[in-house]
């Protein structure tokens, strides 16, 4: 079936409103002209989309074969433009996902017709958009599904398989019809502005490019993406998974890379040490500290309890990026690793919509003025601000003291005399849910300070620290700091399969489809549990690291040292009624892992600070601990919260 193409959309919104009215009136005439679409329509036929495969030259050698590798590029894009002379705008999904492990919440996979042509696309992208006039290109990334090369998780040769293809659209590389040998085979059907889009290791490599400042990437929308890859798998020296990136490879890896590419994955082990220095191999996967060549804007999108790619990589780019200027818009919701399209569907759609239309069609649709961030405050319900982290937030430090019961902390403004103390073992077995369900109890595994029942609510928005003075018992320790909202509350089950979602048998259609690629997807509903507290932001790092982030050094048995722990970025309200919690504590289990030792460690409570992002700083932590009293809490149960970590999969997509 053919439809009939309208204009897609009005030319670049850099032209004055005048000339783009006189221009559509020659072009269609005064009825058609007299009003500017808003937004991009559905007026190109699916079934008749031009669907084709290229192979783009990277100008790397990265499996040392002798030739260049070349890398997959699956293509579907509107026929008629392209028979109008017109040239549409793109948006590609750089994966190594598409044959190994399949994308989105039905790990669907690419599929081809027995020549070897694509037919079926994973994801919305192309059933929603070609019809609207972008063309959708999803590459896999070198060393998966069809393409030469090798993974190197992050590096040089992932980022430039995504790049590359951007050069080709803008007619800067070269590209082929056939994996080896071939015709050349151009672009010309591309008018240069791309927008990168992707979850997780997807999300991750739009980030890299980005950082490249590559001309004609226009937009990039992260969703739980890895912003240094060193963030990945280590918190300041603490490893958190017992696996490197050599692993991850092999895992993507297509079958007959695995043969080829010994010699990179080898690469990868001897430069990612589990002893967590800090190597040449992490400065080259750290995207963050060249936020400021990115010329794209930034849509992105994390999960604040997503414990795979944790929020910490999604609060130092967007800071990074907030120094640089770089016109940026977030999304923060109370899943894990999950994908809006899975979380708030309608919404997500139709804010993706006009993004794609503004930064792509040049459409003045206001997306860019609207609201900076969109944060997720219960299952289903949001609230928005016109900036992130919210205006009004700054730096106040909060100080923990012991209470009048033993082993029962206040968390506070009031220092610690000279000489206060809290000393816990670390216990590998035990995690941050168990911690927090015993905040009023002492246990030995860990050191607990509380306010007492806010009488306003406390916003905490953006990340904080803590410094903790400790003394070890032995020469190697780990370190745990978490924020708790100690209460009663209704949350998205983060720790269960589906980190906050519940798969449902019904499907919903998402643009046009054919045979091979319906564009219907399973619907989902929020997955949630009644908790009697929250932990909502934690931070890890080696004692071992006290003098410099990127290396550790032995400690020496009953010396004190200072460290810093990160905590990841987050944002969220302590109810009036609720109280506040910091623990400090050694192996977070399911999270980092244990040291070589279970030490004791020894707090000095008079060096120990939590400085945390309060918005209204000093006078609202005033307002909410006015008049608070710190009574001993009574003997009660243990409080019912979220179920312990499970044990990660280093894969940074849990599907």
């Amino acid at each position: 079936m053919t439809i009939r193409a309208r204009v897609p959309r009005i030319p670049w919104k850099a032209l004055a409103v005048a000339a783009v009215v006189a221009l559509l009136s020659a072009l269609i005439g005064p009825t058609a002209a007299q009003a500017a679409p808003g937004e991009s329509t559905p007026v190109y036929s699916y079934d008749g989309a031009i669907r084709e495969s290229v192979w783009v030259d990277t100008r790397l050698d990265g499996d040392a074969d002798g030739r260049t590798d070349r890398v997959a590029v699956d293509i579907v894009r509107p026929a008629e433009p392209a028979q109008q002379g017109r040239k549409v705008p793109v948006i590609m999904d750089a994966s190594p996902y598409y044959s190994c492990c399949g994308r989105g919440n039905e790990s669907q996979k690419k599929t081809y017709d027995d020549r070897g042509r694509p037919v079926g696309f994973p994801l919305y992208y192309d059933n929603y958009f070609v019809p609207r006039g972008y063309a959708t290109v999803l590459v896999d990334l070198a060393g998966t599904n069809r393409s030469d090369g090798c993974v190197d998780v992050g590096g040089r040769s992932d980022i430039r398989s995504a790049k590359a293809v951007i050069d080709w659209l803008n007619g800067r590389a070269r590209a082929y019809d056939a994996r080896t040998a071939g015709h050349p085979v151009a672009a010309d059907w591309s008018n240069g502005r791309t927008g990168m889009i992707g979850k997780s290791w997807d999300a991750t490599i739009a980030n890299g490019v980005a950082a490249t400042g590559v001309k004609g990437l226009k937009t990039i929308v992260p969703i739980a993406g890895i912003s240094s890859w060193y963030d990945y798998y280590f918190a300041k020296g603490a490893p958190l998974y017992d696996s490197g990136p050599d692993g991850l490879a092999d895992y993507v890896d297509s079958p007959e890379a695995r043969e080829r590419c010994a010699a990179v994955q080898q690469r990868l082990a001897d430069g990612a040490p589990r002893s967590g220095d800090w190597t040449g191999l992490w400065t080259e996967r750290d995207y963050v500290p060249d936020a400021g060549k990115v010329r794209a804007s930034v849509f992105l999108v994390h999960g604040m309890q997503d414990l795979n790619v944790r929020t910490r990589h999604a609060g130092r780019w967007w800071d990074a990026l907030a120094r640089h200027g770089v016109e940026r818009k977030i999304w923060l919701s109370q899943t894990g690793h999950v994908d809006p399209f899975d979380f708030r569907r309608t919404d997500w759609v139709r804010a993706l919509h006009q993004w794609f239309d503004h930064y792509l069609m040049g459409y003045d649709n206001g997306i860019d003025r609207a609201p900076m961030a969109d944060i997720e405050r219960a299952p289903g319900r949001w609230t928005t601000d016109a900036r992130w982290p919210a205006a009004g937030t700054t730096a106040t430090t909060l100080r923990p003291r012991n209470g009048t019961s033993p082993g029962v902390g206040v968390l506070g403004t009031e220092p610690a005399p000279q000489g206060s103390t809290a000393v816990f073992t670390d216990d590998p077995e035990l995690s941050e849910a168990d911690w927090a369900a015993h905040i009023d109890e002492s246990t030995p595994a860990k050191a607990g300070f509380a306010t007492g029942p806010l009488s306003a609510p406390l916003r905490l928005s953006g990340a904080g620290k803590v410094t903790v003075t400790a003394t070890p018992s032995t020469s190697t320790a780990h370190l745990s700091a978490v924020l708790v909202d100690v209460g009663p509350d209704t949350i998205r089950d983060y720790a269960a399969d589906g980190e906050g979602i519940t798969t449902l048998g019904t499907r919903t259609c998402w643009g046009a489809g054919t045979t091979g690629d319906t564009g219907c997807f399973k619907e989902t509903e929020a997955d949630t549990r009644k908790v009697a507290h929250t932990v909502f932001s934690r931070g890890w790092a080696d004692l071992g690291n006290y003098a410099d982030d990127h290396k550790g050094r032995p400690l020496t048995p009953g010396k004190p040292y200072t460290i810093t722990l990160d905590l990841a970025a987050s944002d969220h309200v302590v109810p009036a009624g609720h109280r506040l919690a910091l623990i400090v504590a050694g192996t977070d289990a399911g999270l980092i892992d244990p040291p070589a030792s279970r030490p004791r460690l020894t707090l000095d409570l008079s060096r120990t600070t939590a400085e945390l992002p309060l918005t209204g700083g000093v006078p609202a932590l005033a307002r909410a601990t006015a008049g608070a009293p710190h009574p001993a809490p009574e003997p009660a149960a243990p409080l019912r919260g979220i179920a312990p970590p499970r044990t990660a999969t280093p894969v940074p997509s849990a599907r």
